[in-house]
Order: C-alpha cells, then sequence, then structure tokens
C-alpha cells in the first residue's frame, strides 16, 4: 500500500473520530453539570423567542444568578399567537420598552415546584404583580396553561406555557426598527468546537504519519 493511500486512511480515521467525539463531548458538558435556567433555554429550539427576548432585555445575567427562579417559559408558538393578536412582528415586540416587564412577569421568586402549587394560589412576581393560578382543571397561570412542569435547573425550575403572560401595565408602543438590530443566541459557539477538534485530529495525523517518514 502506497505512503498516499496510508496518509489518506490516516485522515480520514481522524477525521471520522472528530465527528464521533463532537456528540461526546457536548454530552458530557450538560450531564456533568446541572444546567442553569438560561442553558436550558438555549438547548431547547422551542424557546428560542424567549432567549432572543431575554438577550434584548438584559436578563440573560440575571437567570444565570444564584437565584433560586421559577421561570414560566412560553413557547415559540406563544410568541407567536402574542404577535398574531398585537399585528406587531417579532423584531417589534422584541424593541417594546416594556419587554423587561413582561419578562419579569413570567418570574416568580423561589424554587416553586407542581407539587407547591394549589388552587386559587396567588404568588408574586419579579415585575411586582402577581399570577394566580386554577387548578380546578388544566392546571393554569392566569390565562395561560401549564403545558410542561419541574425542569429543573441549577438556580431553579422551568414550567412550560402556551401563552404570554401580558400584565396589566403593559402598554404596546411605537417604536423604530434598525435593519441590523438582530440579538445573538450564542448557539453557533458549537460550530467552533467542532473546526477545533478537525483541525486537532489533522495535526495528530501529521505528527503520526509524516514525522516518521522523515526519519
Amino acid at each position: 500500500m502506497s505512503k498516499m493511500i496510508k496518509t489518506f486512511l490516516s485522515f480520514v480515521t481522524a477525521f471520522t473520530l472528530a465527528f464521533a467525539l463532537v456528540p461526546t463531548a457536548f454530552a458530557d458538558s450538560h450531564t456533568e453539570e446541572e444546567q442553569d435556567i438560561v442553558e436550558i433555554a438555549l438547548g431547547n429550539e422551542n424557546f428560542s423567542i424567549l432567549v432572543s427576548a431575554l438577550q434584548r432585555a438584559d436578563l440573560v445575567e440575571t437567570l444565570q444568578g444564584d437565584g433560586p427562579f421559577t421561570v414560566f417559559a412560553p413557547t415559540n408558538q406563544a410568541f407567536m399567537d402574542l404577535l398574531e393578536a398585537l399585528d406587531v412582528t417579532a423584531e417589534e415586540l422584541l424593541a417594546q420598552p416594556d419587554l423587561a416587564n413582561v419578562l419579569t412577569y413570567h418570574v416568580v421568586p423561589g424554587k416553586v415546584l407542581a407539587g407547591d402549587l394549589t388552587d386559587g394560589l396567588e404568588a408574586d412576581t419579579v415585575n411586582g404583580q402577581a399570577v394566580t393560578f386554577d387548578l380546578s382543571g388544566d392546571p393554569m397561570v392566569n390565562d395561560s396553561m401549564i403545558v410542561d412542569t419541574d425542569i429543573e435547573a441549577s438556580n431553579g425550575v422551568v414550567h412550560v406555557i402556551d401563552k404570554i403572560l401580558v400584565p396589566d401595565n403593559f402598554e404596546l408602543q411605537e417604536v423604530d426598527m434598525e435593519e441590523d438590530d438582530v440579538p445573538e443566541t450564542g448557539i453557533e459557539s458549537s460550530s467552533f468546537l467542532l473546526i477545533g477538534m478537525i483541525s486537532a485530529a489533522a495535526a495528530f495525523v501529521f505528527v503520526l504519519v509524516y514525522k516518521p517518514n522523515k526519519q
């Protein structure tokens, strides 16, 4: 077998190994430590609009704090339903001056699990206004159904809801939009890890194959 073929096979092996190690690397990083609330949102594509909203409202660092916090996390569909009801675009909604007040209306201080809820319970939110729970049928917080519960995080717990909780003091305002005003998600960081692992594999092949040939 020629040196060229051996080199090619070695590179293919290392390249394949790099791809095989990528999911392992991600699995290790997420299983060794419990994720915080923001990391849980980042890891679920159904929360991508919520993540953008948290970034725009400068609440990411807050929800990465010690807490604990209880977050009622609206899905992308919940945001889309609100956009249709308000007749605005996602960009216009995320540019609202009162965005932070809406988002903090979804956060209750402390860790409140599903088993801690009672029918008629009222809980103060970080916004300052209270939300009310109705457990007489499907579990509800205000007029939003709680569709998933007790997603535990290192700094609290997440419950999934199907409708945006809108506080009484929210007023839709006219906003000036800028085309390049798009929040960063940070998800692209996985690409850099993949590139780094492939580069390392290529260097490994060079050391094993080319260096001995020179001796």
